[in-house]
């Protein structure tokens, strides 16, 4: 006996008769009314090379849809770019867009209430929002994540946006023109897709696979390649059948999906931005786990099987070519709950085992890893008591220990000028503060000046402690998402240049040098800045957003219990 889908109204009611006469107006054909209707949620967009390829695979995946049996219908949302929407207000809209995608698809999936999502996943923001609103709303959803670019040779070199993003700091430092800099623009990218390298858009691509929340092998994936196309096809007909077997997101993202999410991204040193964005995911999902307790649990027991770029000299596609996410997840298949559900249909643990051997040469085995140490890990001590996040795998191995003196900065522009004048010195630790979700408003893109750091050959010489954006290209002794922000009284909002600061990456401890009294007196009477602005979306943004430690998600939402770690 067929389902009855929730969007198949009862004839005669209102709701039947209008939408009836809006869809035959469209051309949609009365034999379809009563088919499963699946929304296409597709992020295109004309102002980033990231999504120029998505009207073609929406276009696919619709095809494959409507094969299987579906009705395939497109919706539009918001789809920012981290190179190209951070222009404005230095980055504050990038982590507001991810929230406001999630309320725009739960508008038009829910207010039209269709049957289920495929999710065209694209630049950073969009594949966490994606995931988030799969959580929220609940229906048969999967990722279909999009693919990266690729670089291209400039003379006798490689280059891509990596090599581009740190140029700046080349150039600022005086050590190379602007023409060498332009013509390395003019070939950074070869075809769309996201950033080459595991910074956070390729990192969360290959996260949705390793929830389960993408099909096994789609991550990651050339962009507007054939494979990306076959995969389209596939997921256009897998959606279908999920939404008549009415398999939901919240039966495949549980607590043992988000610790193997968590495992798979301490062996690959994902981005730091990955840590908010699952803990967001969590919460909208109504999953009673504390990510941050995985990731300080993972860190003890899980080493670095890949170095991808920033990491270390492997490309994303040598990374594809040896087994990508599968290949990763076979090798920590001893460490992972192989009982919980995938997208595909199965158990993790099936697929492990139909799994091909990764080319160790790229994806090594527990055993003989490429680092005994974590690619990605929290610390904590007297400037972040809730925790920071480092991206160890892309901090030089010589470096476990730095001490120096704090340079404040509330202005990422400014640090970057301080380049140039001398501001910035060796041995300095530069504090980028007032740039989290509240001290925006708007997490502000805090990952150009380290950027432009490592291109200034100070990476080494240099930390900087930010609660504001960084990005997962971002390489050097950089110490993120500070908790909590400076904006909500955080120990980070009483630093003061010259004050000494000690990290220490070995004992995953970061200590103001400041007595705890003196920190508590320049901390009292502290007023958060209010919301930039007296109207708009930063200023509502400002106004709801949560902690850092709570995803920045908006809104308060009930703290769950989290589940029994060996369940």
């Amino acid at each position: 006996m067929a389902r009855s889908f929730r969007s198949n109204f009862e004839p005669g009611s209102t709701r039947w008769a209008v939408r009836h006469a809006q869809w035959s107006a469209m051309g949609i054909a009365e034999a379809d009314f009563d088919k499963p209707k699946i929304a296409v949620v597709n992020t295109s967009s004309g102002l980033s090379v990231c999504f120029q390829h998505l009207d073609g695979i929406a276009k696919r995946v619709a095809e494959a849809i409507r094969a299987a049996g579906g009705l395939p219908l497109e919706i539009r949302t918001a789809a920012p770019s981290d190179f190209v929407t951070s222009a404005g207000r230095q980055g504050r809209y990038l982590m507001p867009t991810r929230d406001l995608i999630v309320n725009d698809i739960e508008v038009q999936v829910e207010g039209a209430e269709l049957d289920g999502m495929l999710l065209l996943s694209s630049c950073d923001k969009t594949t966490p929002a994606h995931l988030m609103a799969a959580g929220r709303l609940d229906v048969p959803s999967l990722v279909l994540a999009c693919g990266y670019q690729l670089g291209r040779q400039c003379g006798e070199h490689h280059v891509d946006i990596e090599e581009v993003y740190k140029a700046v700091g080349t150039v600022k430092a005086g050590q190379m023109d602007l023409d060498t800099l332009q013509g390395m623009c003019r070939v950074a990218i070869d075809g769309p897709g996201v950033c080459a390298g595991l910074a956070t858009a390729n990192s969360m691509h290959c996260l949705a696979e390793a929830l389960g929340m993408a099909l096994p092998g789609n991550a990651p994936v050339r962009a507007d390649g054939p494979r990306l196309h076959a995969l389209a096809a596939q997921a256009g007909a897998r959606i279908v059948e999920m939404v008549q077997q009415d398999l939901r997101p919240r039966d495949i993202l549980t607590p043992g999906a988000f610790r193997n999410a968590v495992r798979f991204a301490v062996a690959t040193g994902c981005s730091v931005n990955v840590m908010r964005h699952l803990i967001a995911i969590a919460i909208e999902s109504e999953c009673p786990v504390d990510v941050i307790a995985e990731f300080e649990r993972a860190a003890d027991e899980v080493p670095m099987l890949t170095r991808i770029r920033p990491n270390g000299p492997d490309r994303i596609e040598t990374f594809e070519a040896a087994g990508g996410v599968r290949g990763v997840l076979r090798q920590l298949a001893p460490q992972l709950d192989r009982e919980v559900l995938t997208a595909d249909g199965r158990r993790l643990g099936a697929l492990i085992d139909e799994t091909p051997a990764p080319d160790v040469a790229c994806i090594r085995p527990l055993a003989d890893p490429f680092a005994r140490e974590p690619g990605l890990m929290i610390i904590r001590g007297s400037l972040a008591p809730d925790g920071a996040l480092v991206k160890l795998a892309a901090v030089p191995a010589a470096i476990r220990r730095f001490r120096g003196e704090a340079r404040v900065f509330e202005d990422e522009a400014l640090a970057i000028e301080g380049l140039k004048t001398g501001a910035v010195r060796p041995g300095q630790v530069i504090v980028l503060r007032m740039l989290g979700p509240k001290g925006g408003p708007g997490t502000v893109f805090a990952a150009s000046f380290m950027a432009a750091l490592v291109g200034a050959g100070l990476g080494s010489e240099v930390a900087v402690v930010t609660d504001g954006e960084l990005s997962g290209l971002n390489s050097g002794i950089t110490i993120g998402q500070v908790m909590p922000e400076a904006a909500e009284g955080g120990p980070l909002a009483a630093v003061r240049d010259g004050d000494a600061i000690e990290i220490d990456l070995t004992a995953r401890r970061i200590e103001l040098q400041v007595p705890a009294e003196e920190v508590a007196r320049r901390l009292e009477g502290f007023v958060p800045p209010e919301p930039g602005g007296r109207f708009g979306w930063l200023h509502l943004y400002g106004t709801l957003v949560q902690p850092l430690s709570r995803g920045a998600v908006l809104g308060v939402r009930p703290v769950l219990t989290p589940a029994d770690p060996q369940r």
